[in-house]
């Protein structure tokens, strides 16, 4: 088993209020189980009725994958951008 041992904080802006975010949760959870899994997630809101993802994944570094997961969910229908807004060891 591969030890997951770094923690990324990772910020999911929708296109507009109108894109469902659950679609979009239950893709990033598929891509990230490719490299760790997440350890948590919450929708908050932005501005105007906007709401984001953020989601706290916790990956091997290792592996790496950071970089690979940020364009899978920046290339999902509906997905405007994706931060990292930290990453740190655990």
């Amino acid at each position: 088993m591969v030890e997951l041992n770094v923690v990324a904080k990772v910020k999911v802006l929708p296109e507009g209020v109108d894109v469902d975010l659950e679609v979009i949760q239950k893709k990033l959870s598929e891509i990230v189980s490719d490299y760790g899994k997440i350890h948590s997630l919450e929708v908050k809101p932005v501005a105007f009725g906007l709401n984001c993802i953020e989601a706290n994944l916790l990956l091997s570094d290792s592996e790496g994958g950071l970089e690979e997961i940020e364009r899978k969910v920046a290339d999902l229908a509906g997905v405007s951008d994706v931060n990292v807004l930290d990453v740190n060891r655990l």
